[in-house]
């Protein structure tokens, strides 16, 4: 097990400081914020403690402002609404100088019902030779495009990835916290001469809001597929979208996220952009 995987299951175990209120510890990170990824598995958790008996079905968090890495973060919860199958929450993300992140959650019991799907198939499980290490992804990932890479390219990218054995209570904050990192990279994935990789150099990047729907009960220590596109980047920001396939193809979550993206003196547009020469 290594120490990442470690210390992020960690994170996830908050504690009860008063009723409905929770406490999560940071990520030991070589970070200067808290990571917004953390943030959004926190919230996953507060709102399952919360809410016992109900899942969490969807997500979404408005980030306010950086949070302190030194200081744990307290989640305040407060129903808005529970009923016998479904229930809607706040939760405000809280340190001492205010409000970090705010999330509107729904949960719901599980019902019977009709089971269909309509998404194209899900293509073979890459090797083992197609093995990438991302920063902050403590489990195995493998995909066949490089967002280091600073040839241009489509704004695409298709990601499987697995944990280490794990409890399946933990699968929604754990995917929370894996779609939260490479939707920018992907944005800028048509920039030529430019990637993730030239972040804090070449230009600013903060995840402004973030939103996830659950679909149907997974695992993480089975192998997922992670299908994202980031369809435009302008006016300073980037809007990116996925979904979470399992291996035989069922569609399991979804996820969408939008993000500052400001530029450091030079053009930015695609070849074939509006505007672009």
């Amino acid at each position: 097990m290594s120490d990442l995987w470690r210390d992020l299951l960690d994170c996830l175990d908050l504690s009860e400081v008063a009723p409905s209120v929770f406490e999560g510890r940071n990520q030991q990170l070589s970070y200067h914020r808290v990571f917004g990824g953390q943030l959004l598995a926190q919230f996953v958790r507060a709102a399952g403690r919360a809410c016992p008996g109900k899942a969490v079905k969807s997500l979404h968090a408005v980030f306010a402002r950086a949070g302190r890495t030194d200081e744990p973060v307290r989640y305040e919860v407060t129903r808005e609404h529970e009923g016998g199958t479904f229930a809607t929450l706040t939760v405000v993300a809280r340190q001492a100088a205010g409000v970090v992140a705010t999330a509107a959650v729904s949960l719901h019991s599980a019902e019977d019902g009709p089971d269909l799907q309509t998404v194209p198939e899900v293509a073979a499980l890459l090797d083992a030779g197609h093995r990438v290490e991302i920063e902050l992804l403590p489990w195995e990932t493998r995909a066949a495009s490089d967002l280091d890479s600073p040839a241009p390219a489509p704004p695409e990218l298709d990601m499987w990835m697995r944990t280490e054995p794990v409890d399946p209570e933990l699968a929604p904050a754990l995917i929370a916290y894996g779609t939260d990192l490479t939707l920018i990279g992907t944005a800028l994935r048509p920039l030529d001469g430019l990637s993730q990789r030239d972040t804090g150099t070449a230009f600013t990047s903060a995840v402004t809001s973030h939103t996830l729907w659950f679909h149907r009960p997974f695992r993480t220590d089975d192998w997922l597929l992670l299908r994202q596109q980031a369809p435009i980047l302008a006016h300073g920001r980037c809007f990116g979208r996925g979904d979470v396939r399992t291996e035989s193809g069922a569609l399991v979550a979804s996820y969408a996220q939008e993000a500052l993206l400001r530029f450091r003196e030079r053009s930015t547009a695609a070849p074939g952009a509006p505007g672009h020469p």
